[in-house]
């Protein structure tokens, strides 16, 4: 299938050697557009560069904890291509832990959020650059950030992971509002709930302590640890949920927050009735709490 435009938009992914990543790859060559295709080790997608010739696909080295990798990439799609339309920033890794357990092993939480926050803030900051600079003045981009179910509500046992994608979407929105209308940049996060893909690769585990052995929450290292089998989690189709993305990118206003899979939506809409339900059981505590502005003084001089 061509796409619905008569120009191939192109596409920036991060992340695509696995997972969404590489299905998004896939779908947008597919689909009659141009995929510029990042990740760390490019021979991963020898047989996709087979299939497709360079004007199609531009496969990239890039590491997203290399700023000068982030820049060279982005100065090699100007080179070839001369406009960029849309960026899914995919590239991520997950830490399962238990807070307390990963205790002493700060370099794996660091470098949780090198790659998921950083990394990602970075591959941001160059595309919005390139929207505005590069391409021609008010056509900007597009730019669909990977997030989670986690990055609005804390999941047990990969509370690292969480805050790092808690985080992407704090700057996320924060860029949104940054942001000049007249650039016609528009910001999306996608909150993915489970989807069996392929990315446990890019799982690491710590040793849980052994006082969580028998705390509720305990099960959910198997839960994680499960994605990838059928009989431990059911999941929503990963191919639908990314032609979802793709369908996305297209909108004209696209929404900020995109929940995806009925456990995502639901996961969302029961956190915004506990927000507001807190929000308004405790509104009386804030009534009255500005101070008394005593008349200043006269000075007659």
């Amino acid at each position: 299938m061509l796409s619905s435009n008569s120009t191939p938009k192109v596409w920036f992914i991060t992340g695509a050697s696995t997972g969404f990543g590489r299905m998004m790859t896939e779908l947008v060559l597919k689909n009659g557009d141009i995929a510029v295709a990042t990740l760390r080790k490019p021979e991963v997608l020898a047989e996709l560069t087979k299939q497709y010739p360079p004007e199609r696909l531009l496969v990239l080295k890039l590491d997203v904890k290399s700023p000068g990798e982030v820049h060279a990439a982005f100065a090699k799609t100007r080179d070839v291509f001369g406009r960029l339309d849309v960026l899914f920033n995919n590239a991520a890794c997950v830490l399962l832990s238990e807070v307390e357990s990963a205790m002493g092993h700060d370099d794996m939480a660091h470098d949780i959020f090198e790659v998921n926050f950083w990394g990602a803030v970075h591959v941001t900051q160059a595309a919005v650059k390139f929207f505005r600079e590069v391409n021609k003045p008010g056509v900007g981009g597009r730019i669909l950030q990977m997030s989670s179910i986690a990055g609005f509500e804390g999941s047990p046992v990969a509370g690292f992971y969480s805050a790092s994608k808690h985080a992407l979407e704090g700057i996320s929105e924060a860029l949104a509002r940054e942001i000049d209308p007249n650039w016609n940049i528009k910001v999306t996060f996608i909150e993915p709930g489970p989807f069996r893909t392929g990315a446990t690769a890019n799982f690491v585990i710590i040793p849980q302590n052994p006082a969580y052995k028998d705390a509720p929450a305990s099960a959910m290292r198997s839960l994680w640890a499960g994605l990838e089998d059928s009989d431990v989690v059911p999941v929503d189709d990963p191919w639908k949920a990314v032609d979802l993305f793709y369908r996305l990118a297209r909108l004209p206003e696209p929404p900020l927050r995109f929940p995806v899979g009925k456990t995502a939506v639901d996961a969302l809409k029961k956190k915004a009735v506990s927000l507001l339900a807190d929000a308004e059981a405790y509104a009386s505590w804030s009534e009255n709490m500005r101070s008394e502005v005593s008349e200043k003084p006269v000075i007659v001089e």
